[in-house]
């Protein structure tokens, strides 16, 4: 028999049959994990597991390659601070998606579950969440093995003024060695580097450009999740 006990986020819902759901889990020591959690989607249980949710779930299964069965107990609901936002139930969807192409499941990966946990706390709560969902991408990037350097000028070495990304090196250019080429180089917004300035969507555009071109086909895909260009159509949208 297997069993474990863990710590996770609640990364998406399938109802299955009567009143049971499947539950994707993205867990602290145990990576992304699924199971089948009965009564999960019972009119008790299932305004408690909403994706985004901070839940303690215990795993059992009879060998491990099994799905197995959830127990979950829900620790926090972030519901309603993700549906304060239009864009923050996106902003779920597209760590899901994301995770699901790129996180092998049952690989366990405790700098990727913080960020997530992190990120989901500030989703509809603090206004600039869509900087952070860009700063979560460079951090999946850097954990698959295709961390940009943005500390220095790829020219230069200096650390002043760097407004661009080579999109062959991954690394960061000055304003005065890339003014030749600007039309070539990607826009490095301040915020992916630790000083304020740029846009949300610049970053996440630069972070998009690099898992497309860098990691996806590492894996064989040749273009990310549309729950992730939903996100960009949500973020893009004017607040009403």
């Amino acid at each position: 028999m297997e069993h474990w006990r863990d710590e996770g986020v609640l990364l998406t819902t399938r109802r299955h049959g009567e009143g049971a759901a499947v539950l994707e889990v993205l867990t602290h020591r145990h990576g992304r994990h699924l199971g089948l959690c009965r009564g999960g989607g019972s009119r008790r249980m299932a305004p408690l597991l909403q994706p985004g949710a901070q839940i303690e779930v215990e795993w059992t299964a009879r060998t491990a390659d099994q799905l197995g069965s959830f127990r979950a107990e829900p620790v926090r609901s972030r519901a309603d601070a993700i549906l304060s936002d239009r864009a923050a139930p996106a902003a779920v969807g597209a760590v899901a998606a994301m995770l699901r192409l790129f996180l092998p499941e049952r690989e366990p990966s405790a700098p990727v579950y913080e960020a997530t946990a992190a990120l989901f706390d500030h989703l509809g709560t603090d206004p600039d969440w869509p900087e952070l969902y860009a700063i979560w991408e460079l951090g999946l990037l850097a954990e698959l093995g295709y961390g940009l350097d943005l500390n220095t000028c790829a020219v230069t070495g200096g650390m002043q003024e760097l407004v661009w990304v080579s999109p062959r090196s991954g690394r960061a250019v000055s304003r005065a060695a890339g003014e030749p080429w600007a039309d070539k180089l990607l826009p490095l917004p301040g915020f992916l580097r630790g000083v304020s300035g740029g846009e949300a969507l610049d970053g996440i555009r630069l972070t998009g450009f690099f898992l497309e071109r860098w990691a996806a086909p590492a894996i064989g895909k040749d273009r990310l999740p549309e729950a992730r260009n939903r996100l960009l159509e949500a973020l893009a949208r004017p607040t009403p």
